[in-house]
């Protein structure tokens, strides 16, 4: 097995408050979450982490699967302690949130994943990703990301953060954001999400094509207690296009665990 190394923020929030992990998406860093983070911080300990290759993170050494990102994950829960935690994640980061759920369901209260999908994309066009940023960079990327990132007025809205974290993607080790293409070529849990007991909340933005309708209610419809929301005016990023709207959603399904 092989667990990657990851990065996590340093928690704001009262410390015997309880703890939420934030989880970011391919290509992005800890910036995904910057505007909501303060609001969850109000009544929360508030950790967000970066992925292999990523923000602070160092680049990977040897291929992983999003479950060994989960592991990762989990350990940096343990190291902080407050398990069981209130988790969140944007795209592969609610991927990873899945496999926290049947890897590590001790460690995790609720889990709300925005954005993504018990599977994502086809093998072949993650592969094909991979080679590119490889071999062109991830600058080469850039393009189709804010495509497929933010909703048609986002950019316009928000031009200082969409354009840093576009400079994210930029910044990624080439080699890291390869390896996390491929672990999402093999992640599939659509079989085993009515393993999954613990609360989760399933939330698609309006306008994502990546993880649409289909996919938030494929994992409500899968676990055994969820529920699927639309997060309106926004596509792939919602913390980033839609703070205010992502950040009460959260809070009212964080509620319960208050």
């Amino acid at each position: 097995m092989t667990v990657p190394r990851i990065a996590m923020t340093t928690p704001v929030g009262a410390a015997d408050a309880p703890l939420v992990v934030l989880g970011p998406s391919l290509g992005t860093s800890t910036i995904l979450w910057e505007d909501v983070a303060p609001t969850l911080a109000a009544d929360y300990r508030v950790v967000a982490w970066d992925l292999p290759g990523h923000g602070e993170a160092p680049a990977p050494e040897a291929p992983f699967t999003v479950g060994e990102i989960a592991d990762a994950v989990a350990d940096g829960i343990r190291a902080l302690g407050g398990a069981p935690v209130l988790y969140a994640g944007v795209s592969l980061g609610g991927a990873v949130g899945l496999e926290l759920a049947l890897r590590h369901p001790e460690l995790v209260a609720r889990a709300a994943i925005v954005a993504s999908g018990a599977q994502l994309g086809d093998p072949e066009s993650w592969h094909e990703r991979a080679a590119q940023a490889r071999s062109q960079s991830t600058s080469s990327l850039i393009v189709g990301s804010a495509q497929r990132w933010f909703a048609p007025d986002s950019i316009a809205r928000r031009p200082e953060l969409t354009g840093r974290l576009l400079h994210a993607l930029q910044n990624a080790d080439d080699d890291g954001y390869a390896r996390c293409c491929e672990a999402l070529a093999s992640y599939d849990v659509r079989g085993s999400l009515s393993s999954i007991s613990l609360p989760i909340l399933a939330a698609w933005g309006e306008l994502d094509a990546v993880a649409p309708e289909a996919k938030a209610i494929e994992i409500a419809e899968g676990v055994r207690d969820g529920r699927a929301v639309r997060i309106d005016g926004a596509a792939h990023l919602p913390p980033a296009e839609q703070p205010d709207a992502t950040a009460r959603l959260l809070q009212e399904f964080f509620e319960g665990t208050k």
